[in-house]
């Protein structure tokens, strides 16, 4: 059964953004190679989080597009709100529905409540109720008429009465996800960047031989959580400053540069007398340069403008999570080595110093010549 929504909450939804919006499908017109025989290529989709209704949409698109989808020759049909309402339960919503992927953890189901023709804007707008249980994110994907290569759809998402979020999709776009600002949205981020941490650190080996370069010649536990609290801190600053956008050199920089930390590091291990340890230097002030690299890969994940702190802290948990599964293992072989047989772990320590100039030096020529990057 069809459910006209309330009129008050129709005029306080149909505000000024329409007006603005198709001023934009008309400067798109004008920009498209196709304006002549197509009008612009572009759907407007509201998600709003209701106290009472759950998740409410509203999805206007331009008569064209119904119009080729239909097989419909004569607008005059999308103009009639009783052919309008039919056709939505009959045809347009099952079709929409399909192509408009909606998840919160699990797929919602699409139930379309109610048309309206805006005959004035050549436009249709449907009003739907996403059912389902709606977790701490949302994620959307979708292309609405496949036929149009270039046809985008703006989407927003409201919560509290505000808007959060804002994306432009096409099909090729990969899933948008939006976080909610309530704790199953907090858990709903650190769910997602956590894993994602670690997973960097994991595939990172230069980051990986950063750090074991930093440990090949032991010492007690506390110059070792010394030297990983440096290396934290000192990429949790810079991650922070990029990811934030406060400031962020170049990838062309940054990356060579992480090679030569190995260098440097690996050179440190031969070079350093008796007594003498930079080791917790290094790892804070090379940590600095490696949490712009952290960033690069943040930056193309992309972050959640509405929960911005707890992405930024659940990537940095898993970049230590990350760490510590490695660093915690090898420190206890290491130490077990270097206190039963000195001599084989100096050994060791100096070949393995070797290996990390060796593997540094070679991303440093790959990264500052070649173009290379991790």
């Amino acid at each position: 059964m069809i459910n006209k929504p309330d009129p008050i909450a129709i005029d306080r939804r149909t505000d000024g953004r329409v007006m603005f919006r198709w001023l934009l499908a008309c400067l798109a017109l004008f920009a498209s190679s196709t304006a002549q025989a197509h009008p612009a290529p572009l759907s407007y989709l509201d998600l709003r989080y209701e106290d009472e209704r759950g998740l409410i949409g509203t999805l206007t698109v331009h008569e064209f597009d119904l119009m080729h989808e239909l097989g419909l020759e004569d607008p005059a049909q999308l103009r009639d709100p009783h052919v309008l309402l039919h056709l939505m339960e009959e045809r347009v919503g099952p079709l929409l529905a399909r192509r408009m992927q909606l998840e919160s953890g699990a797929p919602l189901r699409i139930h379309w409540e109610y048309a309206e023709p805006l005959a004035e804007q050549d436009a249709v707008r449907l009003w739907f109720r996403a059912e389902g249980d709606l977790g701490g994110k949302l994620t959307y994907q979708g292309d609405l008429f496949p036929y149009d290569q270039a046809h985008q759809t703006f989407v927003n998402v409201y919560e509290d009465g505000a808007l959060a979020q804002q994306w432009i999709v096409s099909g090729r776009s990969a899933p948008q996800t939006f976080y909610r600002g309530n704790a199953e949205g907090a858990l709903s981020v650190l769910g997602t960047f956590i894993p994602s941490g670690v997973h960097h650190i994991w595939i990172g080996p230069d980051h990986l031989l950063f750090l074991l370069g930093l440990m090949l010649f032991g010492g007690s536990w506390r110059r070792l959580v010394l030297i990983v609290t440096a290396f934290t801190v000192g990429h949790s600053i810079t991650l922070s400053l990029a990811a934030t956008g406060l400031y962020s050199p170049p990838a062309r920089l940054i990356e060579p540069l992480i090679a030569l930390t190995i260098v440097i590091v690996g050179a440190d291990n031969l070079l350093r007398g008796e007594g003498r340890d930079l080791r917790p230097w290094l790892a804070g002030a090379f940590g600095l340069i490696h949490g712009f690299g952290f960033a690069f890969v943040l930056r193309e994940f992309g972050l959640p403008a509405s929960a911005l702190g707890w992405s930024l802290l659940g990537f940095n948990l898993g970049v230590e999570v990350g760490q510590l599964a490695v660093v915690v293992p090898l420190a206890l072989a290491l130490g077990w080595l270097w206190r039963r047989h000195p001599a084989r772990a100096r050994q060791l320590a100096t070949a393995g110093s070797v290996a990390v100039i060796l593997a540094g030096g070679y991303w440093f020529i790959e990264r500052t010549f070649l173009g290379g990057m991790t």
